[in-house]
């Protein structure tokens, strides 16, 4: 159906190396960041609660109730966890898993609609692009939510082929809707909704509508309520408020007004698809001209014009939505590399000379930009974080300059086209985005808290399972999973304020209610912005500081002190004057548990922790008689 080059030279055994070098880079890197805050922290500690407390119908949050989205993912990471055990990688892995997978459907989706070249530079151009890249490595429900919905669109295509025997279609079509059904369990009706738009307006579009015959309308959506139907109905049976907050509040409330204070121009994701291609941007133009001249199917089926319309209507739904994140538009990812990869092997050598010298200007251009990072700074992100991170994005820069001049050095000698001088380039760029993305825990160290995590732990080794750990004033996304202990909500809601809603007891409404349980409680714990501490330090609140860094300071309810002897006078004060620690790193007030190393913060892999001393309803003390937040940032 076109006229590009449809063979390489690549035999099965170069592929077979090819895909296992990619494994590689894009596997082990996994467990050598700490988690950040907001998504990371929050879907793992959501799994870590399914995993321990044997609840796989109703999902949680810091031990609240949290029904924003849909469980899909939250069971993959307990999976995860009880297959491996607790950690960074583990959290990780579902969501590597569904970013690798993408590359593979994709790269078989273009060998098999259009030809064998198409596939593979449409599977270069997803793994080398950072968007796809950097997505496939944090713990986010996007890149879940984007592997099945291209699983759908990819399906779609294959069963629409001429010629095609009947059961084969029909097969196919039943993975399209199969795989809607897991869009729609990893975040919600958006991964049904967004599919039929699409359907409807290329129907309109093309007058294709014989296609509607052919989609298997009766069996596949039995294909699809078999899947989707259980979870809802059995958390609707057990949570009788589930139904108006997930579909009213979260599912068009959402989209429809602000209320959820991530705003953003209607341009707010070109930016993101600029950067997000960066290493294709020079063949974006005719990569889109070229697509427009290609033919239909002998059946009348269009799947170019299927792939325009997908990235075009869903980059403009997510523009006009109110409430927008960096990685809403992921799903054009792999709809835009089949595009690209269409065009590419049609790219002359001379053509791709002029890319590769550009990039490898642009490259040498941005070393330069690097140099100024060392003037960013304040008391929360200390200027010596930036400092550290500039080497890496040295290093990341210069593997990627390195492996672009190679890449010039292979199209000049190449005699069979762009594609090895293509695999080299795009594996600079694949490294690039990997050697600064893991570069970045310099900054993930000190935001993710992890390295208090062993000091917290003893201490709360020492003490009984129901302790109460309280977080004043702020919700820290990653430290109830670090710590592997659920905290209790002090004066803020947060994203909480649906579970605070449905189970009050949960939460103390003021910082002077809190003081009143606090010194009610014979034991207790407390997570407090340094702030906060220092105001309440002041007040004279009995406390005694576990571990401490820039961000945050954990505290104990100190021993009761004994009575002194008569004629001497009782000590005055608490460990709430003991002195600050620096800017970046972590004090751990008790010598025989030191906050330990980055590396060793992050949660054994063994043994489990038990469902008593983290269930849900573990960091809820009886009450006393007095009343009771892609996207990841440094």
């Amino acid at each position: 159906m076109n006229d590009t080059p449809s063979r390489l030279p690549l035999n099965r055994t170069a592929v077979l190396l090819l895909l296992v070098a990619l494994a590689v880079i894009w596997f082990v890197p996994l467990g050598w960041r700490h988690l950040l805050p907001s998504d990371e922290g929050r879907y793992a500690e959501m799994a870590r609660e399914m995993f321990v407390t044997g609840d796989w119908i109703t999902p949680r949050y810091n031990g609240y109730k949290y029904f924003e989205k849909p469980p899909l993912q939250t069971w993959a990471n307990a999976l995860s966890f009880a297959w491996f055990g607790l950690g960074e990688w583990q959290a990780r892995l579902y969501t590597a898993l569904t970013g690798f997978a993408g590359v593979l459907v994709v790269g078989y989706t273009g060998a098999r609609v259009f030809n064998t070249a198409t596939g593979v530079f449409a599977a270069l151009v997803l793994a080398a692009s950072p968007y796809w890249n950097l997505m496939g490595h944090f713990n986010t429900l996007d890149m879940g939510l984007s592997f099945w919905m291209e699983l759908s669109l990819c399906a779609l295509l294959l069963a629409q082929r001429p010629n095609l025997p009947g059961g084969a279609a029909r097969g196919w079509m039943w993975v399209c809707w199969g795989a809607m059904a897991l869009a729609v369990l990893s975040k919600g009706l958006v991964g049904l909704i967004l599919p039929g738009a699409v359907l409807v307006l290329y129907t309109l579009i093309a007058r294709d509508w014989a296609l509607w015959r052919r989609l298997y309308l009766v069996s596949g959506l039995i294909v699809f309520f078999a899947i989707v139907t259980p979870w809802f109905l059995l958390v609707q049976e057990r949570n009788p408020e589930f139904f108006n907050f997930f579909f009213v509040v979260q599912q068009f409330r959402r989209y429809l007004t602000p209320e959820q204070n991530r705003p953003g121009a209607f341009y707010y994701f070109v930016p993101v698809l600029i950067i997000g291609f960066l290493p294709w941007l020079s063949v974006i133009l005719q990569s889109l001209r070229r697509a427009l001249q290609t033919p239909r199917q002998a059946n009348g089926f269009a799947p170019v014009l299927m792939l325009l319309v997908w990235s075009g209507f869903i980059f403009l739904f997510f523009s006009a939505s109110h409430s927008k994140l960096l990685s809403y538009t992921l799903p054009i990812a792999p709809a835009l590399a089949l595009l690209i990869g269409l065009y590419l092997p049609l790219v002359t050598r001379e053509r791709f000379h002029r890319h590769l010298t550009g990039y490898a200007v642009f490259l040498v251009v941005a070393a330069f930009g690097a140099i100024f990072l060392s003037r960013f700074g304040d008391a929360r992100t200390p200027n010596a974080l930036y400092v550290e991170f500039r080497g890496w994005v040295f290093a990341a820069l210069g593997v990627a300059f390195v492996l672009t001049l190679a890449a010039l050095w292979i199209n000049r000698k190449s005699r069979s086209g762009v594609v090895g001088a293509a695999l080299m380039f795009g594996a600079g760029w694949l490294l690039l985005g990997t050697i600064a993305g893991t570069g970045h825990d310099t900054f993930g160290r000190l935001s993710s808290g992890a390295p208090l995590a062993p000091a917290v732990r003893a201490a709360l080794a020492k003490l009984p399972p129901d302790t109460p750990f309280y977080s004043v004033g702020v919700l820290d996304h990653t430290m109830p999973f670090y710590v592997q202990h659920t905290m209790t909500m002090v004066e803020v809601t947060d994203e909480l304020a649906f579970g605070i809603h449905a189970e009050p007891q949960k939460w103390v409404p003021t910082v002077a209610d809190w003081v009143k349980r606090w010194n009610a409680d014979r034991y207790a714990l407390a997570l407090i912005p340094v702030g906060r501490y220092d105001d309440l330090a002041a007040q004279h609140v009995p406390m005694q500081v576990i571990a401490r860094d820039a961000r945050r300071v954990i505290v104990e309810k100190p021993e009761p002190a004994a009575e002194p002897a008569a004629g001497v006078p009782a000590a005055v004060g608490t460990a709430a004057a003991s002195a600050p620690a620096s800017a970046s790193e972590p004090v751990a007030a008790q010598p025989a548990a030191s906050a330990g190393s980055a590396a060793s913060a992050a949660p054994e892999a063994a043994p489990a922790p038990t469902a008593s001393a983290t269930s849900a309803e573990s960091t809820a003390p009886a009450a006393p008689a007095s009343p009771a937040a892609s996207q990841a940032q440094p």
